[in-house]
This record gives C-alpha cells, structure tokens and sequence, in this order.
C-alpha cells in the first residue's frame, strides 16, 4: 500500500514539472476589417496612369475665351478704323477758314479748312516736302526748295527729318486761318487717307500761308504715293485729318504718333456730332 502511494506521488511530481500541455484548439487568429484585408498599401508616388498625365492638366482649368483674350492688345480685339470709315465722317464740311487755300502756286484757291467737335480737316493734293535734316533723299541737290530747317523741332533740338518722320504741313497763321487758334500745333496727331489708306503722323512744319496740301517724303512713300521731291506727289485725293488739342512727345516717336493716332480715330467716328 506504501508502495502504491509512492509511486503515485512520484507521478504526480512529474505532472508538475512537465510543461502544460496545449489546449484542445489553437486559438483562430483575429479577424480584421474587409478594408484591412483588401486596400493596397499606400503607395509612396502616384501609380504610373496618374503619372504619366501633366500636373497641369490635374489642376489648372481650361481658360475661358475671356481669359485667353485679356492678354491681348486693345489693338486686335477693335478692328483698325479704315479709310471709307474716315471719309464717312468727313463728307461735309463745315468751314473754320474765313477763306480758300491754294494747292499750288498761281492755282485758284479753292480748299477750304473744315472743321469739327473734335478735329478740323481738308482735302486737297499732295506736294513733298524734303525740309529738314538733309539725307540721301531730301537736300539742296534733290530738291530746288530745299530748306534745312522745320518749323518744328525734335527732342533734341534738330529738325525733323522728312525721310524718317511722317508729318504734315500746316499754312502759316494768317487772316485766312490761324491753325493755333483750333488746337492744332507741332507734334499734333494727323490722320492721312488716300485711297484706302490711312496713315498716322504729326504736324511738323508750316508753308507758305496762301497754300495747303504737303507732306513729308516719309508720309508720302508710307501711302504709296512717289515721294520724290521733285516730281513726286499726286494732284488730289488726299484727306487731311489733325485732331484738335493732341500732341505726341516726343515729337518725332512714329510709334506713339500711330498709336494715338488709332485711338483718337477711333473716338472720331464713334463720336455723334
């Protein structure tokens, strides 16, 4: 009976020093969301589709017709006033002269100054006038009434050159007409037509004061119209346009002379008189 009982001591000390022994079941791993299960590991750069599209295209709209136009010069969204609209506006004439100029020496006076809210004008022909800084084209050789001076000067003091300035020439005050007395003086903004054409300049010297109709060689060969002091120039066809109390500074900068030129000829036919 002792016998027994030791040995079922022993037994049982064995038990307690033997690891315990795994339950019946391994115990089943913890479930996780869908989610968890399925969504890809955030990727560190985009995937290749979504790479290979510009990062504008992602984020920046298409402009809109009114933005592709703000960047544009005034100048492209108006149409350039041409020349029938110029003529248009200048079919009558309501006279500012107290007379007719002549166009040519010995010739009848028949032009009269016309004249406007916003500007005055004639019609008559076209003489060249070479004054001015001499150059290959205009000087003492080429032309017999060549004078070195203009009755207006640049910036510098200089004369104007006829050859690089498109200008045009006003009668010397007189009874007839007094061209300071209507806004019109040096680096006044003229518009030329001829034909279809219209070209844009200054006021750059005054004549003789019986005649009207002439303009510098530069003026001339920019309407096609021959230049030529000699034997250049047309008998008639010409408008002359100066708008009244305007001025370009300095006198001989062509580029602000045309631009204030399309702005002050568009103002002109828009106008209601």
């Amino acid at each position: 009976m002792s016998r027994v009982q030791s040995l079922t001591l022993a037994m049982a000390g064995v038990a307690l020093l033997a690891p315990s022994a795994p339950p019946a079941t391994a115990p089943q791993p913890r479930p996780e969301p869908a989610a968890r299960r399925t969504a890809p590991a955030p990727a560190t750069t985009a995937p290749a589709e979504a790479r290979s599209e510009p990062a504008v295209r992602r984020t920046a709209p298409a402009p809109t017709p009114a933005e592709a136009r703000a960047d544009e010069p005034p100048a492209r969204r108006t149409a350039p006033v041409s020349a029938a609209d110029l003529l248009a506006k200048v079919r009558t004439c309501a006279p500012v002269s107290r007379g007719r100029y002549r166009e040519d020496h010995g010739a009848k006076a028949t032009v009269p100054v016309c004249g406007t809210r916003d500007a005055v004008f004639w019609k008559a022909d076209m003489d060249i006038d070479c004054d001015g800084r001499p150059g290959l084209r205009c000087n003492a050789r080429t032309d017999p009434y060549f004078s070195s001076s203009t009755a207006f000067a640049q910036s510098d003091g200089r004369p104007l050159s006829s050859e690089e300035t498109p200008y045009v020439v006003v009668p010397a005050p007189s009874a007839v007409w007094n061209h300071r007395s209507h806004g019109v003086r040096g680096g006044s903004v003229v518009a030329v037509v001829y034909r279809d054409r219209v070209r844009y300049g200054v006021v750059g010297d005054t004549g003789p004061a019986d005649i009207i109709g002439e303009a510098s060689y530069a003026m001339a060969e920019s309407l096609g119209i021959d230049p030529d002091p000699h034997s250049g120039g047309t008998p008639s066809g010409v408008t002359y346009i100066v708008f009244k109390d305007s001025r370009v500074t300095p006198i001989e900068d062509h580029q602000a002379a045309v631009t204030a030129g399309e702005r002050l000829a568009r103002r002109f036919v828009d106008a209601d008189e």
